[in-house]
Order: C-alpha cells, then structure tokens, then sequence
C-alpha cells in the first residue's frame, strides 16, 4: 500500500481541511487520521459511532498491593515525577506515573507491581461505500503517542490490504507521531499558512522529512492574507527544490462548509476550485514516486 501523507508543520493551517478534500477527490478506499492527540478527520468524512474498537496499551503503570506495603515511604522518596503519596495509605497518581519501574525495583517488600494499562483506544471503520478508515485516541494524561501512530497505520494495511493507495492525516509539529507517520509515506505535502510561525514551522518539517528521505511538496492556505511572506514560502520552496503545487485563498465558503461538517471538494467555492488543482498536481507528484 502507497502511502499519500498531509503534514502541517503547526496547527490551524487547514490540513485536515485538505486532507479531507483530498481523500473526496480520490475516492480513496482506505485512509487512516493519526493525529491521535486531536483526530477530528472523521467529523467531515461522516464516520459515526464507535466503529471496531480495540485498547492500546501504553507503559506500564505502579500499583500498590496495600495488603503487602509498609508505607516505608521509599518509593515516594525517590519517585523524581512525585507520582507516589503516601499518607493514610501509599497511593499512584497514574497521570503522573512514567512508568519507569524504579519504585517496583527499590521496594523491599515487593508490594509494588507495574501493570499494563489502557491509554489510549483505537478505531477502525469499515464502509461498503466509504472504505477502511483508521483512528485512534490517546487518553488524556499518556505518552508514546509514536507507538499509537503506528497501530493506527498497521490496522489501516491489514485491514485494506487490497487498497491501492491510502490518504493518511498526519499530526502537526515535528514529534513522535509525526515521524511515525512519515514513515513508509510516499508523499507527504507539507499544508502551510502565511504567517512568520507557519513559515518557520515548515522549514523544521521539511527538514525532518529531508532526513527520513520523504518525498515532499508544499501548498499554502489563506495564501492571500499575507502576500509577502507566501511570496517568501515559495521562493523557499523553489531555493530547496521542493515541489511548491498551489495556493489556497482565505475562503468564507470553506470556513461554512467545514462547520456545517463537510469537505472544501463537495461545495463550489474558491477554495474547493483551488485544491482541486493542487491535488492534480500532488496526484502526478504521487504517482510518479509509486513506478
């Protein structure tokens, strides 16, 4: 399975808005949102309910046999994240808790044991109409978001393995999730916005992607609010040669029809007509990588 991935550098630059678009357009079979921290992908692609629901199991947590404990106070002591209380009893504050085993290893009772525990839940949607799609949400207070990433994307390939290609809606930043993301992608368009962050974001994205060796491409949207620093993305672009495939304008019909829950592809407006080109031309990109 080819991977098409849409990346944003930062926040609120319409990824999932294009990522949404691009996904109407293609009329992918499989595509997969691993933004696991805020997954919103499914709103606009009108996947409802809970779809097959599995557990992820992140690091473990420190439970207190209280039967056994002594309340010495040890692992209280030396717990460096301060996850570890004990006054009427020894309790875990498990948001707190990092997993790191160390109160299980000094305990000299051995009332202290690390147990799997849930954080986060994935979800698979499996459509006769709409095809596979893939998601997950990580629980409020847990880590390795990295990992979560890719159970996200290995259910999408095993469940789509007759799919041809897949859209995957990526993270914003540069972290764990994104790099998991980025990797197997095949193309991943860089979605960013005219302002000093964005610019500045997506210089560190298509660095890090630089050094997986992802091929790259970059739009940008509200491409109209400030000229002069989307005259300076591309000019950017065109220094790195990084493939610059478009301009989306700031866009009132676009901003209507992501409230009233649908893609910029399915209404007629400036915005929809501009990614429509962009995504003729992220498609030659794409397929060209895939012979």
């Amino acid at each position: 399975m080819k991977q098409l991935l849409i990346l944003s550098g930062k926040g609120g630059t319409g990824k999932t808005t294009v990522a949404g678009a691009m996904i109407r357009l293609s009329q992918v079979r499989a595509c997969a949102d691993c933004d696991v921290d805020a997954p919103n992908l499914h709103l606009i692609m009108k996947y409802e309910g809970e779809g097959i629901r599995s557990d992820y199991f992140g690091l473990p947590k420190a439970f207190i046999n209280e039967n056994v404990c002594t309340m010495c106070g040890l692992c209280s002591e030396m717990c460096r994240f301060n996850a570890v209380d004990v006054n009427e009893k020894t309790t875990v504050n498990q948001f707190a808790c990092e997993g790191c085993g160390l109160c299980e290893a000094i305990c000299p009772v051995d009332a202290i044991e690390m147990r799997a525990t849930v954080a986060g839940d994935l979800r698979l949607f499996d459509d006769i109409e709409k095809g596979v799609f893939s998601t997950a949400q990580l629980r409020m207070g847990n880590g390795t978001s990295g990992l979560l990433v890719t159970q996200v994307k290995n259910q999408l390939k095993k469940a789509a393995a007759d799919a041809e290609f897949a859209i995957i809606d990526g993270s914003p930043g540069i972290g764990c999730p994104v790099i998991a993301s980025m990797t197997g992608a095949d193309t991943v368009l860089v979605v960013t916005e005219p302002s000093m962050s964005g610019f500045s974001d997506m210089t560190r994205i298509l660095d890090t992607a630089k050094g997986l060796r992802a091929e790259t491409a970059v739009c940008v949207n509200k491409a109209d609010l400030n000229p002069e620093i989307t005259d300076r993305i591309r000019t950017y672009c065109k220094e790195r040669k990084v493939p610059y495939v478009g301009e989306i304008p700031y866009d009132p019909l676009a901003v209507k029809a992501v409230n009233d829950g649908l893609t910029i592809a399915d209404v007629n407006c400036p915005a929809g007509d501009a990614v429509r080109e962009i995504f003729e031309k992220v498609m030659k990109i794409f397929e060209g990588g895939r012979k």
